[in-house]
């Protein structure tokens, strides 16, 4: 029996990796890849919106987006969210910013589940949120 392989993908137009890690994890042929969390990084490597919660709330979004874009699949593809909050005051914020962009993001007003965790820190101290997702592709 052959075992089957992990392929690691960088779909075209990415942010840069903040670290030694791929933006998505693919098991064989099967319709599940894994895109690990992600962060407020422009195109350019720039950390966007500095502790402004509504800014890095779009630009990881926005960098989801992307990387289903680049997987060949939509929002509507998404099977689970992973959160990652910083500061606990920020739930809120993060409640009110999804219930704002998720009826433009998703077809129906069905969406998937989420795990919300608050967290000591991220990779770096300006990060405020980081959101990782499983993908059906």
């Amino acid at each position: 029996m052959q075992a089957t392989k992990v392929e690691y993908l960088n779909p075209e137009g990415t942010c840069p990796r903040q670290g030694l890690y791929s933006h998505v994890g693919k098991v064989g042929s099967g319709p599940l890849a894994l895109i690990g969390g992600q962060l407020a990084v422009d195109a350019g490597g720039n950390i966007v919106g500095i502790y402004d919660f509504d800014a890095q709330f779009a630009q990881v979004f926005e960098n989801l987006g992307t990387m289903l874009k680049g997987l060949g699949a939509t929002f509507d593809d998404v099977a689970k969210f992973t959160t990652y909050l910083v500061e606990s005051h920020d739930v809120e914020k993060f409640t009110r910013a999804r219930a704002a962009l998720f009826p433009r993001l998703f077809a129906n007003d069905s969406y998937p589940p989420n795990t919300l965790l608050v967290v000591d820190c991220l990779v770096k101290e300006e990060f405020l949120i980081e959101v990782e997702a499983a993908v059906r592709v």
